[in-house]
């Protein structure tokens, strides 16, 4: 009887060879193929194949670095800007200092949100490669897209959830923000900002360019940022105007809420029927994006608190926003190195969407709270 175990057991470790023995042939034929066409070339013909190839590697070592590189990233940085140091309003003018005795050249306050705005552009195209519109990204991954893959998509998602905010911010700044309502036109700087950030994230190539291919994507952006720039130049000259009455506030934060609203439906969608653990390879460019777009805003909504620290001071809102911001610093703090969207009573794969959603459905709270006490 022993023998017949031990005989089955042969047979079946026979067949697993047998089958990955077949498995390494169809794997690898092409390469033993490629190998035998190589050998019988010339020179002439190897040597522009070795160019390609190196190429090749170069070109994806390269793309490799710049996906797992995340230059600048800090969740803290709006703390640089020492926005409770701000004593003027935005727009008006900054008395001279102390003991000064010549007149110095009349200046205003600049905008926080437009500072906050063009540097966190800056940080996506200037100070990281923009990943989305990279030609191995547009390639994929042997023609898979490369969301569609559990790796090198994360910072690209990171990087589309901040350029959301920034969209949603520039509009804000357009129609309302940058101008007095029915009293002034359209800031042309602002309107080319926000027009150059709508431009489409993923484009490589676009046939403006005469002399060749180009990455559109981040020329645009940049061009935003000199926009945005050149906007906070001229109101810190006194040449422009912002309005930070409370109803311009009342619409910037409604509109906030409501962007997020979206992004926390898109993760109870995707928790609730995609709930695959560790292999659902959508989960993280999901979480990813929903992180991108708090990060952006915890930064945009800690500069609005400055430009609009009248309106705060007037409603009251100081301890209300200090708990958004709280709840914003919760959810940046959540990093983990492998996105599993498992099921929310789950015990061995955590449910990391489900968590981010809660996050963002927290700060929305806030928000609508906040609104609420504007509007009163």
């Amino acid at each position: 009887m022993l023998d017949g175990i031990s005989g089955f057991f042969r047979s079946i470790g026979r067949a697993i060879a047998r089958w990955a023995r077949l498995f390494v042939a169809w794997a690898f034929w092409p390469l033993m193929a490629a190998r035998g066409w190589y050998g019988r070339r010339s020179w002439l013909v190897r040597l522009p194949v070795i160019g390609v190839l190196l190429l090749l590697i170069l070109m994806y070592g390269y793309f490799f670095v710049q996906t797992q590189m995340w230059t600048g990233f800090n969740p803290s940085f709006v703390d640089q800007y020492k926005l409770a140091e701000r004593k003027v309003q935005v727009g008006q003018e900054i008395p001279p200092a102390e003991g000064a005795t010549t007149p110095a050249a009349k200046t205003c306050q600049r905008s926080a949100i437009v500072d906050v705005t063009a540097d966190l552009t800056d940080f996506n195209v200037n100070q990281n490669a923009w990943i989305s519109s990279m030609l191995l990204y547009r390639l994929g991954f042997f023609g898979i897209d490369w969301d569609h893959t559990p790796f090198l998509d994360n910072k690209a998602s990171f990087q589309r959830g901040v350029n959301q905010a920034l969209r949603r911010t520039s509009a804000e700044l357009v129609d309302t923000l940058g101008r007095v309502r029915g009293t002034s036109g359209i800031n042309n700087d602002l309107q080319s900002a926000r027009g150059n950030l709508q431009f489409d994230e993923y484009s490589w190539y676009f046939g403006l360019n005469p002399f060749g291919p180009k990455t559109p994507t981040p020329s645009y952006y940049r061009s935003a940022i000199d926009s945005l720039r050149k906007f906070n130049t001229d109101l810190s000259n006194c040449n422009a105007v912002f309005d930070t009455r409370a109803d311009n506030l009342i619409q910037f934060i409604d509109r906030i809420a409501n962007d997020l609203g979206g992004t926390a439906d898109m993760l109870a969608e995707r928790s609730a029927n995609h709930a695959s653990g560790w292999f659902d390879t959508r989960a993280d460019d999901r979480f990813w994006f929903a992180y991108g777009q708090l990060y952006g805003y915890y930064a945009i909504l800690a500069a609005a608190q400055s430009d609009f620290s009248r309106v705060i001071a007037e409603r009251n809102l100081g301890a209300l926003y200090g708990a958004t911001n709280a709840q914003f610093q919760a959810a940046l703090r959540i990093q983990p190195a492998i996105i599993s969207n498992g099921r929310e009573d789950g015990w061995i794969m955590p449910s990391h969407l489900a968590t981010m959603g809660f996050y963002i459905l927290r700060v929305r709270s806030n928000l609508v709270e906040m609104r609420a006490v504007l509007g009163r």
